[in-house]
């Protein structure tokens, strides 16, 4: 089968890339610099330069595939990105989203967030759960609650053929999410940590694009599916990864207050010197005993999604960052 796929060169687009030619089907992808994707070329994917601003390229670049992948967003923690967030990920998703229907792909899988659900305070909820886009915490969650919200849901209700995923918290060897700076807190023998109940739902890289695919094959348009392993702590993940390679886990754990009173500060230094510190005050209010919690419940029911054990997931990541950095230090 043939495919478009934006984002193929980020963490989990790329991953997918790989499966897609893996598994024999014939993949486009949208990249801004050819040259900087030649890893793509060398699986076997056919290049469109353009990005996701260009619907015009998209649409002629998307004519007779079977389906397309929207995968590309920004992620940064930050005031500061803002307007760029908004570019890419609202307007960039409607451009994407609009050129494949004008094109007359098939199918369409639209790559959301469980983010924009916002710190859902120790539930575990469903795709039926919302908030409103005011009370989101950082300028990512708002930027692709829009692109869900006010773009995706719309088109579907129009009956565009769109299948929404939602993952949640992604890892693997390799990843540089925010959760990739948890591991180094670990492995760096952290004394403490803030925020006790904060955290989040994990699943492996693999496994979420296994949810992607499904979503094409057997996902009904117009409904959106969450691809989320279970809903853990960052202190019962730590503990996990104690067990599984005896590092210690920090013994010390500051109430949830101690993140919010450092998000505040830290924030009007950001307003008032524009600066860019290593913890923005995004990322501390994450801290703050906020959780990303959501239910796979309907993604393994309609989809017959099953993602693997995370001790086994986990395993994997460490004993991978751990190889690291005996190289580095040998």
């Amino acid at each position: 089968m043939k495919f478009f796929v934006t984002g193929a060169t980020g963490f989990i687009g790329g991953h997918l890339a790989q499966k897609l030619i893996a598994r024999g089907d014939q993949i486009t992808c949208l990249v801004r610099n050819p040259d900087k994707a030649a890893q793509l070329t060398k699986l076997g994917a056919t290049l469109v330069k353009g990005d996701v601003s260009d619907r015009a390229v998209m649409r002629e670049a998307m004519r007779g595939v079977d389906g397309v992948f929207h995968m590309a967003a920004l992620y940064k923690l930050g005031i500061e990105f803002k307007d760029q967030m908004m570019a890419a990920n609202v307007e960039g998703t409607r451009n994407a989203l609009q050129a494949a229907i004008e094109a007359g792909v098939p199918k369409i899988v639209y790559t959301s967030t469980i983010g924009v659900f916002g710190n859902t305070h120790g539930k575990i909820v469903d795709e039926a759960y919302r908030v409103e886009q005011q009370g989101l915490k950082s300028e990512y969650e708002r930027a692709k609650w829009a692109a869900h919200y006010e773009v995706a849901v719309p088109l579907q209700q129009q009956g565009a053929p769109i299948v929404i995923v939602q993952p949640g918290g992604v890892t693997g060897p390799g990843d540089t999410s925010p959760l990739d700076m948890t591991y180094e807190f670990y492995l760096n023998h952290m004394p403490l940590m803030m925020g006790p109940q904060a955290g989040l739902t994990v699943a492996h890289v693999n496994d979420i694009v296994d949810g992607h695919l499904l979503a094409m094959e057997q996902g009904r348009n117009g409904e959106s599916y969450i691809l989320a392993g279970p809903s853990l702590s960052y202190k019962r993940m730590m503990e996990m990864w104690q067990s599984i390679c005896g590092i210690p886990a920090p013994k010390i754990w500051l109430p949830g207050w101690t993140a919010s009173l450092s998000a505040s500060l830290v924030g009007g230094l950001e307003r008032a010197f524009k600066l860019k510190l290593a913890l923005s005050s995004e990322a501390l209010t994450t801290q703050a005993d906020y959780t990303f919690y959501a239910s796979a419940d309907k993604a393994k029911r309609e989809l017959g999604w099953q993602p693997r054990p995370m001790e086994q997931a986990f395993k994997e990541v460490l004993d991978y960052k751990i190889a690291q950095r005996k190289q580095r230090h040998a």
